[in-house]
């Protein structure tokens, strides 16, 4: 019996010190990445779940993998009394942020192109404080032109244009009241912005509107898109829009991965320079001194951007975008870093700098960011109009219960700015008069690109460095 007990023991003895062996290094190890040697480090999803427990609530991650980040420090940060004040102090320092909504809490990487309305109305209150009258204004407003176009940096892009484009004329399509009529026009050698003309049957001097397309799922073949261009015409105007960089017929040359580049913010401002300057050159109708522009979402981005390029829009109707604390976010909006100009700027500033006296609608509504705008951007732009004594000249169309969308209340308004700022015919506003096309029928390639045409992203970028763009 004791023989057996001594043997029991001993086995025991010697498992217990094998064991020890084994694990205590894996122990040290552990307490060892939770020492001042290594800066208290934890995973970050750990500390995210100890958050969970401590303040009993639910938190998610968005477009990031928590367990791949290490925090220091990690439970020196925590304060038990604030939720608030612990998750700033993780997450801060590694560039994350958090919102609370519905219960949940989201954290997400920084981003630098969206700040909260409470940073946007401090912003607008400082710029507000650098101009008192119209002439410490003019002032900054060259200052904000000036360093809008040098973060654009256009000039080797303009100095690659070619000279003699080819250009592409789809056939005259007659509809209620107007025309369409597909185009294609060459800028960079092999590079093509193609769209649509959507124009009056009204003979005489016309008014013209140019309409970047928004990030809407289907571009400017979408049904909204074309009901407003087609009303434009039919009202007695030229609209002609263009495809976003990347969609499109520019899907078909660059594939659609080329609009979240790095240049995808250059080459659409650049193609809405070069298709307006193309339409006033070689039609005879537009009548220079009625061209405006339009655009919903991003497209209200580059229908500004448009404006600071070239001086002579006499209205502008950004639909649902352009405020103080929200820059877009697309490479093709905030690629470029003209929010930075003059020291520090936002789009309302960037917007007034363009127009200001002249004629601007803002389409706002309550589902978006835009909410803000009837307390927050557009008493700011109207103080700017304010100091031409033309305020009346600066609306703004507030759509409280409605989201982002270039839906038909904010056409209507658009509508109606148009017919009393342009001079078009507001009894030609019906939308059951439209054809809606499908997307075949607006494309300047469904047939194929055209010979010599650039034919991937791949092609594209040896263009430009073969250019000295790039």
């Amino acid at each position: 019996m004791m023989s057996t007990l001594r043997t029991y023991l001993g086995r025991s003895v010697r498992i217990g010190l094998y064991f020890y062996a084994i694990c205590f290094p894996v122990i040290l190890a552990a307490q060892s990445t939770r020492s001042s040697a290594n800066e208290f480090l934890r995973p970050l999803d750990e500390m995210l779940e100890e958050v969970e427990h401590r303040f009993d609530v639910r938190i998610g991650c968005k477009r990031f993998a928590a367990d791949t980040m290490l925090c220091p420090y990690a439970d020196f940060r925590i304060r038990p009394y604030s939720l608030a004040e612990t998750l700033d102090n993780l997450l801060r320092p590694l560039d994350l942020k958090w919102s609370a909504k519905g219960g949940k809490i989201t954290v997400q990487p920084y981003e630098y192109y969206r700040r909260t309305p409470a940073e946007g109305e401090k912003l607008l209150a400082w710029l507000s404080g650098r101009y008192a009258d119209r002439a410490t204004w003019e002032r900054r407003r060259d200052e904000v032109l000036a360093g809008v176009r040098e973060a654009l940096a256009l000039e080797p892009f303009e100095a690659a244009l070619v000279a003699n484009p080819d250009v592409r004329m789809g056939a005259v399509v007659c509809h209620d009241g107007y025309t369409t009529q597909n185009y294609a026009l060459e800028t960079l050698p092999g590079l093509y912005v193609c769209g649509t003309i959507y124009a009056s049957r009204v003979r005489g001097p016309r008014a013209l509107v140019i309409a970047p397309s928004g990030h809407w799922k289907g571009g400017r073949y979408r049904s909204d898109h074309q009901l407003f261009m087609a009303t434009f015409a039919r009202m007695g105007a030229v609209a002609v829009d263009l495809d976003i960089f990347g969609w499109g017929d520019s899907e078909r040359q660059i594939g659609s991965a080329a609009h979240t580049s790095d240049y995808s913010m250059q080459l659409q401002a650049l193609w809405s320079k070069c298709l307006t300057d193309w339409i006033v050159r070689t039609r005879r109708d537009i009548d220079t001194t009625r061209m405006a522009a339009t655009g919903g979402s991003g497209g209200a981005t580059h229908a500004m951007l448009l404006a600071v390029l070239d001086g002579r829009f006499a209205a502008l109707a950004p639909v649902v975008h352009l405020v103080s604390h929200f820059d877009g976010g697309c490479p093709c909006e905030s690629g470029r870093p003209v929010t930075l100009a003059a020291g520090g700027s936002c789009t309302p500033e960037i917007l007034a700098a363009a127009m200001a006296p002249r004629p601007v609608l803002t389409v706002s509504d309550g589902g978006d960011w835009t909410a803000s705008y009837p307390e927050l951007e557009y008493p700011y732009l109207r103080r700017i109009w304010a100091l031409y004594g033309a305020e009346e000249a600066v609306e703004n169309a507030h759509f409280p219960d409605e989201g982002h969308d270039y839906g038909y209340s904010k056409r209507q308004a658009v509508y109606d700015f148009f017919a009393r700022r342009l001079g078009l015919d507001a009894s030609q506003v019906d939308e059951s008069k439209v054809d809606l096309l499908p997307a075949s029928a607006l494309s300047s390639f469904a047939d194929g690109l055209p010979a010599g045409a650039i034919a991937s992203r791949e092609e594209l970028e040896r263009m430009l460095e073969t250019t000295d763009i790039k």
